[in-house]
C-alpha cells in the first residue's frame, strides 16, 4: 500500500463529520478525464511524495477529539490487499470511515461492509451502461458485471451511501443520465454530480475539452430527481 497524500482537515468530502482524506496511489481504471494522474500512472506513482504509515497513524493519534472521520480514496483503493489491516487500524483508533471507490471490487467491499469497517460509501458511477467508454476505463479482469454487482449490493443494504459521477463533455449525453437514473435510482437513493475539470488530466486531450454550463447540468437534475432522495450538483 503506498500513501501518496494527506488531507488533514476536510468539512465536504465527508458529509456531516469533520475529516482528514488519505489519498492511496494506484488505480484500476484508465478515465482520460481523471485529473489525478500522480495516483493512477505508474510512471507518476514513483515520483510521488510517500507519507510513511507510522506517521499517518501518528498523526490520526494527534488529531483524536479533532477530527470525526477518515475518508479514504485515490487512485482505486479496494486494488489493495491489505486495505481491511489499514481500515481495521483506523476504526481502532475510534474514527468513522468513508470509502470513495469505482466499485470494481465487490468481494472486498462486501467483506468491508459486514465486518463493519466503513460507515459510508461514495462509489463513482462513469457513464451509463449503454455507453462504451464505460468499459474502455477498466483494465484486464474488470468487468461490468462487477460494477453492477457492487451497485445492487449497496443499494440493498442498509449502509449509508451515495453514488455519484463526473460529468464530461464529449464523453456523457443527457441520454446517459436517463439510463443512470433508471439503474440505480431508488426512493432511498443519493446520487450527485460533479462537473469535469480541465486541468492536468491524464489524457492531455481532455484539457481542451470545455465544461458542460450549469444550465445544462441543472437540466439534467430536474429531470432525474424523482429517480432518487437526493440528487443535486456538487463542486468537483
Amino acid at each position: 500500500m503506498i500513501i501518496a497524500g494527506l488531507q488533514k482537515t476536510t468539512l465536504i468530502d465527508y458529509p456531516g463529520k469533520i475529516a482528514c482524506v488519505v489519498f492511496l496511489a494506484g488505480c484500476n481504471f484508465r478515465c482520460p478525464w481523471c485529473y489525478s494522474s500522480e495516483l493512477v500512472l505508474p510512471l507518476k506513482i514513483v515520483k510521488q511524495p510517500r507519507l510513511d504509515e507510522k506517521e499517518f497513524f501518528d498523526f490520526l493519534r494527534s488529531r483524536k477529539g479533532l477530527l470525526e472521520g477518515v475518508v479514504i480514496c485515490g487512485g482505486e483503493p479496494t486494488i489493495n490487499k491489505d486495505l481491511s489491516q489499514f481500515i481495521e487500524k483506523i476504526k481502532n483508533l475510534g474514527y468513522a470511515v468513508k470509502l470513495d471507490t469505482n466499485g470494481s471490487n465487490p468481494e472486498l467491499l462486501k467483506n468491508l461492509v459486514r465486518s463493519n469497517l466503513i460507515d459510508y460509501v461514495a462509489m463513482d458511477i462513469k457513464a451509463g451502461q449503454k455507453n462504451p467508454a464505460y468499459q474502455n476505463l477498466m483494465t484486464e479482469g474488470i468487468t461490468l458485471e462487477k460494477i453492477k454487482e457492487s451497485v445492487e449490493f449497496l443499494k440493498n443494504s442498509s449502509l449509508d451511501f451515495e453514488f455519484r459521477t463526473t460529468v464530461v463533455n464529449t464523453i456523457h449525453t443527457a441520454e446517459d443520465f436517463k439510463e443512470i437514473a433508471k439503474w440505480i435510482g431508488g426512493p432511498n437513493i443519493k446520487y450527485y454530480l460533479q462537473n469535469f475539470r480541465a486541468e492536468k488530466t491524464i489524457d492531455p486531450e481532455f484539457e481542451k475539452v470545455e465544461p458542460f454550463k450549469k444550465d445544462f447540468l441543472d437540466g439534467l437534475v430536474k429531470e432525474i430527481s424523482p429517480y432518487f432522495k437526493d440528487c443535486q450538483v456538487r463542486q468537483g
